[in-house]
């Protein structure tokens, strides 16, 4: 088959050719249709991401056609279209049987701990436990992002802050992440602001639908966004992983605001300085999230299928397998609106 794989930090990928893939005992082999680029593979790019072993073929944000079966697999079949979290967990130790399937103690990452989606085939863990099957009316470029930024701004909202309706949602940075909890909060019936140093994303933003956007390149955006709110958001989510993001979402909140970490912190990134004194202060909520579990793409999808968002806008560039390198580079400076999916994995 043909991948693109990482053998160097910040090296080009090589688009080569590499044995296909067989599915493990309880897994399957699927036909990629779409990956999507994400910004946490521009971190096991750069070497930020401990877990990555070179050689390795990135993408962790997929769908596809299985096209062969494990021995044990019952609920998935040779035809049949399929998307996947990130994150695979085991569906056997006792968090996943609470429903904590992004902690899994046995997960499993593509992309980082094996091989990825940046290829025609992908071997996936664990599917009777992972696999949600595709709707006909999602196009696979739009399910693509439901194996990680829109599935993780969904679990940020529903299951970390427990976004309600009429709420101000501040969304700290606006790339594909920030971007889908803008229109998942909206369909979720909250207010919303988002914040980049982008005028162009900015632009973007209003384009879907933000009640507000703040350039933080121009102002104290913690305090324009206080003032937009008339006090703070209820709700702040940090979309990059970078302490000034951050610092700007603890600070943009009102007394009692929930903040959830969506950005990953790593590298120089990996520890802060945060302001505990408005923590303590104001009383605020501060969690982590990671991923999504499996079980909540009932919910989603059914959001998605009634008609209360489109995301079909969220997708700005189809790309070649051959161009992923290009847009893992435009990571390292402010990059363009929206997300790039690999739908042609050919040339």
């Amino acid at each position: 088959m043909r991948a693109a794989r990482l053998t160097g930090f910040r090296a080009p990928l090589e688009v080569t050719t590499v044995p296909d893939p067989a599915p493990m005992p309880g897994g399957v082999v699927l036909r990629v249709l779409a990956c999507g680029v994400c910004r946490s593979d521009w971190h096991s790019w750069t070497g930020a991401d401990p877990d990555v072993q070179l050689p390795m073929i990135p993408g962790h944000e997929y769908c596809g056609e299985v096209v062969a079966v494990g021995a044990g697999v019952t609920r998935w079949r040779k035809g049949d279209r399929v998307i996947a979290p990130f994150i695979l967990a085991c569906g056997q130790c006792p968090d996943c049987a609470a429903g904590h399937q992004t902690i899994c103690k046995d997960q499993v990452l593509p992309g980082f701990t094996c091989d990825g989606a940046f290829a025609e085939y992908v071997a996936v863990a664990h599917a009777d436990a992972n696999l949600t099957a595709l709707p006909e009316t999602i196009a696979p470029e739009i399910a693509a992002a439901l194996g990680c930024r829109v599935t993780t701004a969904w679990q940020a909202l529903v299951g970390r802050a427990e976004l309600k309706p009429g709420e101000w949602l501040a969304v700290i940075g606006g790339g594909g992440v920030g971007i889908s909890a803008l229109m998942l909060g909206r369909a979720l019936g909250a207010r919303v602001v988002v914040v980049d140093v982008v005028a162009d994303k900015l632009t973007y933003a209003s384009q879907m639908g933000a009640d507000a956007v703040v350039n933080a390149a121009e102002c104290d955006a913690a305090e324009a966004i206080r003032e937009i709110t008339g006090g703070g958001a209820d709700v702040a989510v940090e979309a990059l992983g970078v302490e000034a993001t951050t610092t700007t979402a603890m600070r943009s909140l009102r007394k009692l605001g929930r903040m959830v970490q969506i950005g990953m912190p790593a590298g120089d990134h990996a520890s802060m300085t945060l302001p505990m004194d408005v923590l303590y202060s104001g009383q605020l909520s501060v969690m982590g999230t990671r991923g999504m579990p499996s079980w909540r793409y009932p919910s989603l999808l059914n959001l998605l299928s009634g008609g209360h968002v489109d995301l079909a806008p969220l997708v700005t560039r189809r790309i070649a397998l051959s161009q992923a390198s290009d847009e893992l580079a435009a990571f390292d400076r402010p990059a363009p609106p929206g997300v790039a999916v690999i739908t042609d994995f050919e040339t």
